[in-house]
């Protein structure tokens, strides 16, 4: 059984924020992706066509493709999983990922059977809403409630995520009081 490289992938990203000097959110994910020389582009297409990886060895060269049609919250985790397979991963020169709601993007994945899939959802949480962030954040605020869906949306409006994805990563986080 493979484990997920948390402290490999928090590392990663806190080298990526320094780099392209955010310190607070939103990150820009598909400006990190452009520095790293990956060609991020939008196209409408089915819609449980989430994004895809395209890379050309020969080339030394990546594409990321993104569903155009899918909420822009949506689209900016797309583009941040992509990127954590494209520095993650050696997957073939085509990687699809279909169907997938916020954390979930196969069957694998969802039953945790699928340590990449992880690894790229962990790392777009990582990038999107860095722990070092919500924690300045958090202080801000004080103590968040559950149930309190104005302060949920008001930190994953910040995020440009959505109130799903912002109330996963504060319960991963452990700063939800229930």
């Amino acid at each position: 059984m493979t484990l997920v490289r948390r402290k490999h992938i928090r590392r990663l990203v806190q080298g990526l924020l320094a780099e392209h000097h955010f310190r607070s959110a939103p990150v820009q994910v598909a400006e990190i992706a452009r520095s790293l020389g990956v060609e991020v582009q939008e196209t409408p297409t089915e819609d449980d066509l989430s994004g895809f990886l395209y890379r050309d060895r020969l080339d030394d060269s990546a594409i990321i493709g993104v569903n155009a049609t899918h909420h822009p919250n949506r689209r900016n985790f797309t583009i941040a999983h992509e990127l954590g397979h494209y520095l993650l991963h050696d997957l073939d020169d085509v990687h699809v990922d279909r169907d997938f709601k916020v954390w979930l993007r196969s069957e694998a994945s969802s039953q945790g059977t699928d340590v990449e899939e992880k690894e790229a959802n962990l790392f777009a949480a990582e990038l999107l809403m860095p722990a070092s962030f919500v924690k300045q954040d958090v202080e801000d605020i004080g103590t968040i409630d559950i149930i309190d869906e104005e302060v949920l949306q008001e930190l994953a409006a910040k995020y440009n995520v959505s109130t799903q994805a912002m109330t996963f990563r504060l319960a991963y986080l452990g700063y939800l009081q229930q």
